[in-house]
């Protein structure tokens, strides 16, 4: 006779529902207080994030609002097809491509780098202060952020502006031109967003072994050594899982600050995706055109992050699930 026998426990527990039952309840009751923290942001995300999903069904008909959401045509991918054909849709992967590959390059390092540089600070008291500090642009509105760009970078009297005519002897259009678009929008995101984003970083710091620093200076280590051979190495694994959990906004731009800072004049790079949704589904009421679009994007961040957790994991790493 094959097969695996089972214990005898094992069998028992299966067999009496009723005390896995008293089980799960009498945990509950011990863990009431923990899991009626847990019901606001479980709230949260069934009424804003799940729910709402019900909609992306009108990616799949021809929504009109005086029919309703169920009697209006199904016209199953040709929202996506038109999409996919119209001639814009290169510019706005384009734009939104460049924007997502300059975030990875130039903003993601920024706040690992300066965890790395606040984690050799020795004063706590200053190390405090500068981790405050660091940390307010986070709470500052976008439209706060584009106003303060605008008072520093206009022709007309911006004081970085005033500053470079002096030493350069002319003024750069830094608002209105295609170049400067990019530059300044992932100028914005590191400095608003780079000290926010050291909260892990600096969490993931706290847990090295510090022994390892010690045995590393009796052999004669530097600091560079040491960050390199010690401090990295430990923080890999945290490093990995946000660079894959980033991947899945690679082509979220943030709509209001791409919206913010665009114009007339740079209109041709800063159209897009987040944008071009809400121009033509809010503003044009194309609705069942728009959220094809929008679940386009959605599916290409998913597709991100599941490629890049093969890879990482092809790669050693455990990565996110």
């Amino acid at each position: 006779m094959s097969g695996r026998i089972e214990p005898m426990g094992s069998l028992i527990q299966r067999a009496d529902p009723h005390k896995n039952r008293r089980r799960l309840l009498s945990r509950v009751k011990k863990d009431k207080w923990l899991l009626l923290l847990v019901l606001p942001g479980l709230i949260y995300f069934i009424v804003f994030k799940y729910l709402p999903m019900w909609g992306l069904l009108i990616a799949f008909k021809n929504y009109q609002p005086f029919l309703g959401f169920f009697k209006s045509e199904w016209v199953g991918l040709d929202n996506f097809r038109q999409f996919i054909q119209d001639p814009i849709f290169l510019n706005l992967m384009r734009n939104t491509f460049l924007l997502g590959l300059y975030d990875m390059i130039f903003f993601f390092p920024a706040p690992l780098v300066l965890a790395l540089m606040l984690n050799e600070i020795r004063i706590s008291g200053y190390k405090r202060f500068i981790q405050t500090l660091i940390y307010v642009p986070h709470f500052i509105s976008m439209v706060i952020v584009a106003s303060i760009s605008f008072l520093l970078l206009t022709t007309e009297g911006g004081v970085i502006n005033e500053l470079l005519f002096k030493l350069l002897g002319h003024r750069f259009d830094f608002l209105t031109s295609e170049a400067w678009f990019r530059p300044m929008i992932i100028g914005q995101t590191i400095w608003k967003e780079a000290g926010w984003g050291t909260i892990i970083f600096l969490a993931a710091l706290a847990g090295v072994d510090q022994e390892q620093y010690e045995a590393s200076i009796v052999d004669g280590a530097s600091r560079l050594r040491q960050l390199w051979h010690i401090t990295l190495p430990a923080i890999r694994g945290t490093i990995v899982v946000l660079l894959i959990l980033r991947t899945g906004n690679f082509l979220d731009r943030g709509f209001e600050q791409v919206l913010l800072m665009g114009n007339a004049l740079n209109r041709e790079v800063a159209n897009v995706f987040d944008t071009y949704v809400y121009t033509v589904g809010i503003t044009q009421g194309a609705f069942s055109y728009s959220t094809a679009a929008g679940l386009f994007k959605a599916a290409i961040g998913i597709m991100l992050v599941l490629l890049s957790n093969y890879l990482a994991k092809r790669a050693g790493h455990p990565g996110i699930y």
